[in-house]
């Protein structure tokens, strides 16, 4: 009994190392670039238009697909104004009861300076209202990756025309890696 708890206690920080070191994900093979994208309000646009955005190809129509991470919404509000919104999957509706959802973070800092995802702190299941120039982290579903973990990316807005909205994204398509400049990653 003894030797199997000491095992056990071996096996569980051996785990928790690998957690922690981010070469057990893997040499990264994908360069982080940024690139620009448009999608269109879920109301208010042709069903033809790309309303959602999946970070691993980008712009998605959501009558063909439900593996997006959010959609683009433009949504009227009790007091006759509307807001701008990006809404994460479940949202929308649309959970996982296996794996994690994927979710947005606003962040204050310049999109340059944002040089690193974080793990935790996503909105998942609620609407962000979003206005030219907001920075949001980006955090995928887990399915994205042949290994159950995330990718991550940043993005930011840039402009809206009519029921489009306009933003430039850097995603780091290497599953798990946390890092958010141009290049290939370390981490």
């Amino acid at each position: 009994m003894r030797t199997f708890r000491g095992l056990s206690v071996l096996l569980a920080l051996a785990i928790a190392a690998a957690c922690d070191d981010s070469t057990s994900l893997g040499d990264p093979t994908e360069v982080n670039a940024v690139d620009t994208f448009t999608i269109g309000s879920l109301e208010g646009t042709s069903i033809a238009t790309a309303s959602g955005f999946r970070i691993t190809t980008g712009a998605v129509r959501t009558d063909v697909t439900t593996e997006f991470e959010f959609a683009y919404n433009i949504r009227r509000l009790d007091d006759g104004t509307y807001q701008r919104v990006l809404l994460p999957r479940a949202a929308l509706g649309l959970t996982s009861a296996s794996q994690a959802d994927p979710g947005l973070q606003q962040r204050p800092e310049p999109f340059d300076e944002i040089t690193r995802a974080r793990s935790n702190g996503y909105v998942t299941d609620s609407a962000v209202p979003i206005a030219q120039g907001d920075r949001l982290l980006v955090r995928s579903r887990p399915a994205a990756c042949d290994i159950g973990v995330p990718l991550y990316g940043k993005i930011e807005i840039l402009t809206f025309a009519d029921s489009t909205v306009t933003f430039r994204i850097l995603s780091n398509q290497n599953c798990g890696f946390k890092d958010l400049v141009p290049g290939l990653p370390d981490s």
